[in-house]
């Protein structure tokens, strides 16, 4: 019995989460020195960051803002298809918050901080939202697997490759369910929800594609649209498995590792991903302010709603 108990707590320290949290600050230093070393032995590609146009920063800016919008309909959308409705403004505030969280939070916890306020709020059995968030998930896994493959890949290869996760999709959300279709019953699994999500996914990753290759035409303007797909795809697959804030240090892994698919070198990699994040948080940064406001004012109105009517 002893032994069996020392077994329990043994297994309790080196649990896959603890793990994955002792995981995040030497993932996040190696990252760092990564950057640090190379524009510190590659110093022309630093002097050229410090060069990007302003009309660039602006740019990739409002790429974001229109990201967020896009977010926010999808997260509507998977609220709609558990048979339930949020208000345009607290679906707002939930996007809002859950972005900042999944970015500076640990371990990409936006999807469970989402969960677990729609369970309080509007009543969203964890099941079910888990099972919606998941059917986004795979169309998102689907759709960068085609933007990772067309641009770089013959296309029976690029149909072989969607097939395959389609396959690996359709049997992890089978699992889910244990294949009971009664698990299902209390969705609202209708085809033009299904519709909206799969556009409102595909138009996600066409403008994260067309942030990157703002990004990178900056850094080089050799580098094409094509090469920006196949890069988007790699750079987004990244995201599933990533343990850091904004899957630092994955990204930029995934995007290293895929080089012979998009023939994107390291240095533009790296000065690109710079861009990118700078301005990502600078965003966060305001959104944080604006959501912060639109609470503040919500409240105030519901206070003073409540001395009138007191």
């Amino acid at each position: 019995m002893p032994a069996m108990h020392r077994l329990r707590k043994i297994r309790a320290v080196v649990s896959p989460r603890i793990l994955k949290r002792a995981l995040i600050l030497p993932i996040l230093l190696l990252t760092a020195f990564v950057f640090i070393g190379f524009f510190h032995s590659h110093p022309q590609y630093w002097h050229q960051l410090q060069h990007v146009p302003l009309s660039t920063l602006v740019l990739v800016f409002g790429l974001n803002v229109i990201l967020l919008s896009i977010l926010a309909g999808i997260y509507r959308t998977c609220i709609h298809l558990c048979a339930k409705q949020i208000g345009g403004q607290e679906n707002f505030l939930l996007t809002a918050y859950s972005s900042i969280i999944n970015f500076f939070g640990p371990l990409q916890s936006g999807p469970g901080v989402r969960a677990a306020y729609l369970k309080t709020k509007l009543h969203i059995r964890l099941r079910d939202y888990t099972f919606v968030t998941l059917l986004y998930y795979a169309l998102f896994a689907i759709m960068n697997i085609l933007f990772l493959c067309i641009g770089s890949r013959p296309w029976w290869q690029t149909l072989l490759a969607i097939l395959l996760t389609s396959g690996a999709c359709l049997w992890v959300l089978r699992r889910f369910t244990g294949g009971n279709t009664q698990a299902l019953q209390a969705l609202n699994l209708k085809p033009r929800l299904l519709i909206v999500l799969a556009t409102l996914t595909f138009l996600q990753i066409a403008v994260q594609c067309l942030s990157f290759y703002v990004e990178l035409h900056t850094i080089n303007a050799g580098i094409s649209l094509r090469q920006a797909i196949t890069y988007t795809g790699a750079a987004d697959l990244a995201l599933f498995v990533s343990l850091t804030p904004g899957a630092i240090g994955f990204r930029e892994s995934f995007l290293v590792f895929s080089h012979s698919l998009h023939h994107i070198s390291t240095a533009n990699i790296l000065s690109a991903n710079l861009i990118d994040r700078a301005v990502y948080v600078v965003f966060l940064v305001a959104v944080f302010v604006v959501a912060a406001s639109t609470h503040a004012s919500t409240l105030l109105r519901l206070k003073k709603l409540r001395q009138q009517a007191e």
